[in-house]
């Protein structure tokens, strides 16, 4: 007699799509990146996930009955995708208003600026990374120099703190942007 029950299973070959995700009864389930695109099979049980490659399994998941939910290993997602997995809005909003009121107003912006917020995540991270650097005081006049420039990227706010302008008072061409009467200040944006 074999020493474990019979346990029932069902087939299913899948595309693996773009996000390295494949879609069992409403429920995705992550595969190496390397295979984006490539046909797989997965064997279903009551209590696993198996995908399998030519027949040589590549991955595999407890079953989840979350609808529309990813099960993702961190393995699987390509090395640029691992960096930002821990970072969620409302982290990135934290960690901005810790920073100060101007990072926080210009880390929203960047976010709200961009057709998906998701792109914002680069340079709001690159600029969070910065205060190990410069510090908490001079990243946050930093971020207010390029909101009165109106600049909404890493590369500026790297730049502003690299030439020390945020050290400086601002220029004649600035200060009346400081002072213009159109600025709706940080409260426009929460």
């Amino acid at each position: 007699m074999p020493d474990e029950p019979y346990e029932y299973a069902e087939w299913k070959r899948c595309r693996v799509n773009l996000d390295y995700h494949i879609e069992i009864a409403k429920h995705y389930y992550s595969v190496p990146y390397s295979l984006v695109h490539q046909e797989v099979e997965a064997r279903i049980t009551q209590k696993t996930v198996e995908i399998f490659l030519r027949g040589k399994r590549v991955a595999s998941h407890l079953r989840s009955t979350l609808p529309h939910r990813p099960t993702t290993i961190a393995e699987h997602m390509p090395s640029s995708h691992r960096r930002y997995r821990d970072w969620t809005h409302e982290r990135i909003r934290s960690e901005a208003a810790k920073v100060g009121p101007d990072a926080e107003t210009l880390i929203d912006v960047i976010l709200r600026s961009r057709p998906h917020p998701e792109q914002g995540f680069r340079s709001a991270i690159g600029i969070l990374g910065l205060v190990k650097r410069y510090g908490q005081e001079r990243v946050d006049a930093a971020c207010a120099r390029a909101l009165l420039l109106n600049a909404r990227s890493y590369k500026s706010v790297a730049a502003i703190l690299k030439n020390g302008t945020d050290r400086t008072a601002p220029s004649a061409e600035e200060a009346p942007i400081l002072f213009h009467a159109n600025i709706r200040g940080r409260s426009y944006y929460n």
